[in-house]
């Protein structure tokens, strides 16, 4: 008889806001699955998307990020970061062909127990519905997890992260010369910016343990060679990627093991 499937949710809830109404919700006696685990931030802000990743590579089988309305932030403006960098993380698990709506944001106060209660009741009926995660259990999707960690990798990037903590001003305040970007140019460069840093991170990871020549990397990504090898020529001038040896005239390139993160 099939185990029944109980899916496990983690929630990053705001200190003044979403997990007061976690709070009162509980003193309220609202009804909603035990299937969430709270973690309790200072602000939603401070959800990096290196963690929400990190967390499911850990098995995790939805996220939460739970923080202020618009306006109320403790912070100011900590909530439209998190809106952000959910957006950013969001656009990578789709990527990588993980299901981006096992990751949910949502503006809850601290007097709003019960929408508290009906979000944690929406969240886990949905995820029930798509199933266990694709790298839990003991068969995880190996492709999956390695895109994952390439994934949260590719956060790190200095680019994507000043695209993401400048995307609010240029949008609504202008660059240096006054002049205001739109939203669909912002995305298109953040858009090109996270499939650049996908790709070489992959690289990196396929390359850790065996050395492999350019048309095997095209071939396991599914990349045009040329695209390849111009990711490698920047991998190598960053010291992350080196020639390990010639094979019947063909270059093969191994990972720097002190760039593996």
């Amino acid at each position: 008889m099939a185990t029944k499937f109980e899916p496990k949710i983690l929630g990053f809830l705001c200190n003044w806001c979403s997990y007061a109404g976690a709070d009162l919700a509980g003193v309220s006696r609202y009804q909603y699955p035990a299937n969430l685990r709270i973690v309790r931030v200072m602000c939603s802000g401070r959800v990096e998307p290196s963690l929400i990743l990190e967390m499911f590579i850990q098995g995790a089988d939805g996220i939460l990020v739970g923080g202020c309305h618009f306006g109320d932030c403790h912070y100011q403006t900590g909530n439209y970061f998190a809106e952000k960098r959910v957006k950013l993380t969001k656009k990578l698990l789709k990527r990588i062909g993980f299901e981006e709506e096992r990751l949910r944001l949502e503006w809850i106060s601290a007097s709003e127990g019960e929408r508290f209660a009906e979000t944690i009741r929406e969240f886990t009926k949905q995820i029930k519905e798509i199933g266990p995660s694709p790298v839990s259990g003991t068969t995880p999707n190996v492709d999956i997890l390695k895109a994952l960690f390439a994934a949260k990798n590719a956060v790190k990037d200095f680019r994507l992260k000043l695209l993401v903590s400048r995307e609010l001003d240029l949008v609504m305040e202008g660059n240096v010369y006054n002049e205001k970007v739109p939203q669909e140019e912002i995305d298109t460069v953040l858009d090109a910016a996270i499939n650049y840093e996908l790709d070489r991170c992959s690289i990196i990871f396929e390359v850790r343990d065996e050395a492999l020549s350019v048309d095997e990397l095209a071939q396991r990504l599914e990349l045009p060679p040329n695209r390849v090898l111009q990711h490698i020529v920047t991998l190598r001038d960053r010291g992350l990627v080196m020639l390990d040896r010639i094979d019947n005239d063909t270059p093969l390139y191994l990972a720097v093991e002190e760039g593996i993160k």
